[in-house]
């Protein structure tokens, strides 16, 4: 049976559960920074004209330069990178992956769908860097299955720890979402950096126009805006911080996490899922752990909801 994809959100289900109407809720189960890159004016032709190649081109040129991509390595867009964690195991070959969990089950399930096993011996292996939900960050040497997935959706809130630089090496692809950090899960935008014969595989399967006129018009301003990238870093480390302390003084530990998802031990993960969503708040908890509780950064004017929570 192909493993069941799982994730964040969720919120019409909370609802009709809790009452309530979407804006009453604080979706907190989810790891997207709650304040978004500024939308630029879209020329009309964004939303009217098939993307040109030029377009294309620029948002990779872009990237290439955000990211510091080695020059060997291929790079595609893709609508966000679970289009690209899907298409994945099609364009690589082998038997058996693995994939060091506790981690989200969205590769799983992308490699299950496609035919692959996930016993020993293994052919490919995924590293989520940094780990979600638990912030584990991987080392370069740990990594040297023939087929290497670096997931790095969340790594943008600590550009300096990337392993991007290992996107060069055959059988090596690194993914970048752009929907968490920059805070526009909507716009579903992704990129998968690596292999240039994997990369080629994987623009066969997606196809032409892999990319929206507004999500290359949008993905392209922002990853030309280092400023903005910076402020926000420094915005989310403190806000971490301040959940932390929150949650600690009464009486959750700190697990782990990064600056945009923090995750706490509790005494009982569900029973503090329903507490909060007594207030309007959703969070996520995790079957495999039962005392795990995951909280994504509340907004700036969102704060008053959560403590009130208490």
């Amino acid at each position: 049976m192909t493993q069941k994809r799982d994730h964040g959100g969720g919120i019409d289900a909370a609802i009709a559960t809790y009452g309530g109407v979407r804006a009453d809720w604080l979706d907190l189960s989810t790891g997207i920074n709650p304040l978004p890159y500024p939308l630029p004016q879209l020329p009309a032709d964004a939303w009217t004209a098939l993307p040109d190649q030029a377009a294309f081109a620029r948002l990779n040129a872009l990237a290439r330069s955000y990211w510091r991509v080695p020059k060997e390595a291929a790079i595609i867009g893709a609508t966000g990178a679970s289009a690209i964690i899907a298409a994945l195991p099609r364009c690589v070959s082998g038997t058996n992956v693995h994939i060091p969990g506790p981690t989200y089950n969205e590769h799983g399930a992308a490699f299950q769908a496609a035919g692959w096993g996930m016993t020993a011996p293994h052919d490919a292996m995924v590293a989520v860097h940094p780990n979600n939900p638990d912030g584990y960050e991987w080392v370069a040497q740990d990594l040297n299955a023939p087929i290497t997935i670096i997931d790095e959706s969340f790594g943008d809130v600590a550009p300096e720890k990337s392993l991007i630089h290992l996107a060069d090496r055959p059988g090596a692809v690194v993914l970048k979402s752009f929907g968490k950090f920059w805070g526009l899960a909507g716009l579903r935008l992704g990129f998968a950096i690596g292999d240039p014969a994997i990369i080629a595989r994987l623009t066969d399967i997606l196809g032409p126009w892999q990319v929206s006129g507004p999500a290359l018009t949008i993905g392209a301003e922002a990853l030309s805006d280092p400023a903005w990238a910076d402020e926000t870093r420094a915005r989310l480390a403190v806000d971490a911080a301040r959940l932390d302390q929150l949650m600690q003084g009464h009486g959750a530990a700190v697990v782990g996490g990064t600056s945009l998802f923090r995750l706490y031990k509790v005494t009982d993960a569900k029973a503090a899922q329903h507490q909060f969503a007594q207030h309007k708040i959703w969070s996520r908890t995790f079957p495999y752990a039962p005392d795990w509780l995951r909280l994504g950064l509340p907004a700036p004017d969102r704060w008053a909801q959560l403590e009130a929570a208490f």
